[in-house]
């Protein structure tokens, strides 16, 4: 563990213990209710959050699919959710260095599934939280925290539930701020921490041909299999043309001014290469994307099956629905039904305001020669959820990473991990942006 100065604050002191305490809680989420649950680790929050005084409510919305809430703050002006989810993607132990549910600390590191996703800022959130209510320092304008169930399976029985049903708990909140970003890349030697404004959609899309059983020897023009199939190789060969949001306007517009040119649709995937590693992540949100996942179909080598099934994850650029829709008819073709899994809209938030202020002054005056730009995330956090509220929502979760680390290919990756001294980062950051709202 690094080592603890008499500089470091109360919540430095324990930040590292108290992400290493909820990896050690499994709550692996299998995309249904067969997991562990987030019961034990809704549990363990609410217990820290009433040790120092502050009241918490539970919410399960089915056996051990748990969520927290509590208020927290004053009464001046609007509301601000904090936000971030208990549950985890399932691990497999033996592809690990270490036991993904062990919180091993080894050089310099803390070791574990959802060490970056997203018990690191759960144990952030949790710790400044701590100090500041222990010393008195509480935010003069009204803080809702919350703390949710289901997130890695769209969060239907988590954020969705609270939205939909415990609407009170966030009345007077007009803006959140959650997990995926504040994280720092390195660009040409220039540090930029990615502060999350934007968000693709999210279609998970079981896709179902039907057509003739019958004898595989045989002739048959109406076979469910070569139907589903051609489908699914139109989706997946299907390139999808360059289209510029101004979210990624912006941040390509830092890294072209870096590279000495201006930003244009025909060098942009050249522009996020200068990413490395993280050019993984934003180079999807430079278009549409669409990747089949699954194929299932027959039960006997020749017997043609009356069924075949196919399952799609398609995401959507803010601002482009429509053309994402339209392509998608247009591949898929005829005879293929589509059922929605998860259907949940592209966000945009206004990179202006005083949380984005905040946000800028808490980083630079922890790293005052970085820079501080918003990005475009190609996955999906319970903001989509909380924006039906109206909300302004941004992904600040900070983080000081060294430059060398491929941090995008951590999230759901074999041997996730989080350096120890981006964790005590990341609690001085948010105690100077709570200070600042």
């Amino acid at each position: 563990m690094a080592d603890q100065s008499a500089e470091q604050s109360a919540g430095e002191a324990e930040v590292v213990e108290l992400c290493r305490d909820l990896i050690r809680i499994d709550t692996s989420n299998f995309g249904d209710d067969s997991g562990p649950g987030e019961r034990k680790a809704a549990e363990h929050v609410a217990a820290l959050l009433e040790e120092v005084g502050i009241e918490t409510r539970t919410y399960e919305s089915e056996p051990g699919r748990t969520s927290v809430m509590a208020r927290w703050g004053g009464e001046e002006g609007e509301g601000l959710l904090l936000h971030g989810h208990l549950d985890v993607v399932p691990a497999e132990a033996s592809d690990w260095r270490h036991d993904p549910f062990a919180g091993e600390v080894e050089d310099g590191y803390l070791w574990g599934r959802g060490a970056v996703d997203m018990k690191d800022f759960d144990a952030m959130l949790l710790a400044v939280v701590r100090q500041r209510q222990r010393e008195g320092r509480v935010p003069s304008r009204p803080v809702v925290l919350c703390f949710t169930a289901d997130e890695e399976a769209g969060g239907h029985r988590g954020a969705e539930v609270l939205v939909n049903e415990h609407r009170e708990e966030f009345e007077g909140v007009t803006a959140a701020v959650g997990e995926v970003g504040g994280f720092s890349t390195t660009v040409r030697d220039q540090r930029i921490y990615l502060i999350e404004a934007a968000e693709k959609g999210m279609a998970w899309m079981k896709l179902t041909a039907r057509g003739t059983a019958g004898h595989g020897s045989m002739i048959n023009p109406d076979n469910a299999v070569t139907r589903i199939t051609a489908a699914v190789a139109r989706l997946g060969a299907h390139e999808w043309p360059v289209r510029l949001t101004p979210t990624m306007q912006v941040l390509l517009g830092v890294v072209a001014d870096l590279a000495g040119t201006e930003v244009t649709p025909e060098n942009a995937r050249e522009l996020v290469g200068e990413f490395g590693g993280a050019s993984r992540m934003l180079g999807a949100v430079l278009s549409n994307t669409v990747n089949p996942t699954m194929l299932g179909a027959g039960y006997k080598v020749n017997v043609v099956p009356t069924e075949a099934t196919a399952h799609v994850d398609a995401r959507s650029l803010p601002g482009y629905e429509d053309e994402f829709r339209d392509t998608l008819r247009e591949l898929l073709g005829d005879g293929i039904d589509v059922e929605y899994l998860s259907d949940q809209q592209p966000w945009e938030t206004p990179y202006d305001g005083e949380l984005v202020d905040a946000m800028h002054r808490s980083l630079l005056a922890e790293d005052p020669g970085a820079v501080v730009a918003p990005y475009l995330m190609s996955g999906g956090t319970d903001a989509k959820h909380f924006r039906k509220l109206g909300m302004r929502s941004y992904g600040f979760a900070p983080l000081r990473l060294p430059a060398d680390l491929d941090f995008t290919a951590l999230f759901h990756g074999v041997d996730e991990r989080v350096p120890t001294d981006a964790l005590e980062f990341g609690v001085r950051v948010m105690d100077r942006f709570l200070e600042e709202i």
